[in-house]
């Protein structure tokens, strides 16, 4: 989701995400520190797309839709053996990302009006973020532990709908993907 403090989360947001349980024991402790989506209760994940729809907007006609459209979709593992970094960003990166890329194009195709990070990013990158907002010194850190604890394996069997209250992210709805 959005990378940087909560103050870029607003009430009424939606974002589309494949949430990656077994990458939790691994970051769940680094992400309460250093990721505000974790204070906000976003489980780890990979974002597919943020921002989605406003809340709104997020009808039974559209559920129905990503229904459909994500149904065709066969589910997939991603893999993670390294980080990545942005500024003060530390990341795990998932392999392979032709699915998550073809997941957030086939959205942002159908409904043009919520391009990819609001169409701030010329290339998009999955990612699942670690810690934000940090210097060097703390993202080596916490990149070494990482590095003692990869490579996991997940698998990605559905795509959730998290909406934003204003103070914190809650599931809507999960879309099962194609077994």
């Amino acid at each position: 989701m959005a990378d940087g403090n909560t103050s870029r989360f607003q009430a009424d947001q939606t974002a589309l995400i494949v949430r990656v349980p077994d990458a939790e024991p691994a970051v769940r402790a680094w992400r309460e520190r250093f990721d505000p989506s974790a204070q906000a209760e976003v489980p780890a994940h990979v974002t597919v797309l943020f921002p989605f729809l406003d809340k709104s907007r997020t009808d039974a006609r559209v559920c129905s839709a990503l229904a459909a459209m994500l149904g065709s979709h066969r589910a997939f593992d991603l893999r993670f053996e390294s980080c990545g970094r942005f500024p003060w960003v530390l990341y795990l990166a998932p392999e392979p990302e032709t699915q998550l890329r073809r997941l957030t194009r086939v959205i942002a195709d159908r409904w043009p009006e919520a391009p990819p990070y609001g169409g701030q990013f010329a290339e998009i990158v999955p990612h699942l973020t670690v810690a934000d907002g940090q210097d060097d010194a703390v993202l080596d850190e916490i990149e070494a532990d990482l590095l003692g604890r990869l490579p996991l394996t997940s698998r990605i069997s559905s795509v959730g709908l998290m909406e934003q209250d204003g103070t914190s992210w809650h599931e809507r709805a999960a879309f099962a993907l194609l077994e």
